[in-house]
């Protein structure tokens, strides 16, 4: 019988490229790591890996094994899950990933509502960009992930993942106060005189507003790049620059900046997403019910 525990340490070489990436994500040492799957070479017979300079690098047979984890993975986690909904009770540590105009409109209410409907509950919640964070729960370092798409930008797709709408939020033209500099631009067109603050490139929100201006014949001049979308809507009412930003990020609060609507009021669509073999478990479901409550309370 094959160590199951081993098997997905190889798993996790696949999905990381290096021993020590695997070593960090699983709270091990390399050495620990390496070990363990030498172990598991000698269980099954045949060579797993090939040192390739300073890497090593799975074999065929190898990447058999592989295949085959992933399917066993999957199966056991939805045994889990379905002994959990047995229990109809969400517990234990539940792992969300979101994005910052979530976590600063949507957390404080879902968290409140899980604090009093599921005490049993514990709910850690990080920072990431949704292109990482899908990857990160397909690699089960999340169980749920809060992500975006936007007009004409796809993310990127996992199988084992599934994908369920929660809302969508208009897209507008954010410009200075009425009297500030650069208060008076009223169009994407105009704007082609402004700088722009935007966040850094190979996000979503990023290419979306790189391509509207074009569409409006410009290159922007993006003076200032941060993820940061607080500081962002600082530069905008201190009248350095201005953006493209989303609705949700005014839920609850009146908007310090002035807002344009775009020529066919884009929409930004927010999705969550959890691997399909844990969709139906309490914490899942407790944690999407939760969001979609703060949602219709918001609004």
């Amino acid at each position: 019988m094959l160590d199951v525990r081993r098997l997905r340490l190889l798993r996790e070489l696949q999905i990381r490229g290096t021993l020590a990436s695997v070593a960090a994500a699983l709270h091990q040492s390399p050495s620990s790591v390496s070990q363990q799957l030498s172990l598991l070479e000698q269980e099954v017979g045949v060579e797993l890996l090939r040192k390739v300079g300073r890497r090593v690098q799975l074999t065929p047979q190898a990447e058999i094994l592989v295949e085959h984890t992933s399917a066993v993975l999957e199966r056991l986690e939805r045994a889990e899950s379905d002994l959990a909904a047995s229990l109809d009770e969400a517990t234990g540590t539940f792992r969300l990933a979101v994005f910052q105009s979530v976590a600063l409109a949507l957390m404080p209410a879902t968290l409140s509502i899980l604090e009093t409907e599921h005490p049993r509950l514990r709910v850690t919640m990080t920072q990431r960009e949704p292109e990482s964070a899908l990857y990160e729960t397909w690699a089960r370092e999340f169980d749920l992930v809060i992500a975006e798409k936007y007009p004409g930008h796809n993310t990127p797709w996992h199988p084992e993942l599934d994908a369920v709408d929660l809302t969508t939020d208009e897209v507008r033209l954010a410009v200075p106060p009425a009297g500030s500099r650069f208060g008076d631009i009223t169009s994407i067109a105009e704007a082609a005189r402004a700088p722009w603050v935007m966040e850094p490139s190979g996000v979503a929100s990023r290419h979306f507003a790189e391509q509207a201006c074009r569409v409006a014949g410009f290159e922007p001049d993006v003076r200032y790049e941060t993820a940061d979308l607080q500081a962002q809507i600082s530069l905008i009412e201190s009248g350095h620059a201005v953006a493209l930003l989303p609705d949700l990020l005014w839920l609850n609060r009146t908007p310090p900046v002035t807002l344009h609507r775009l020529a066919g009021r884009p929409r930004r669509t927010i999705f969550t997403s959890a691997r399909r073999a844990s969709a139906h478990s309490p914490g899942v479901t407790a944690t999407r019910q939760a969001l979609s409550r703060a949602v219709a309370e918001g609004r």
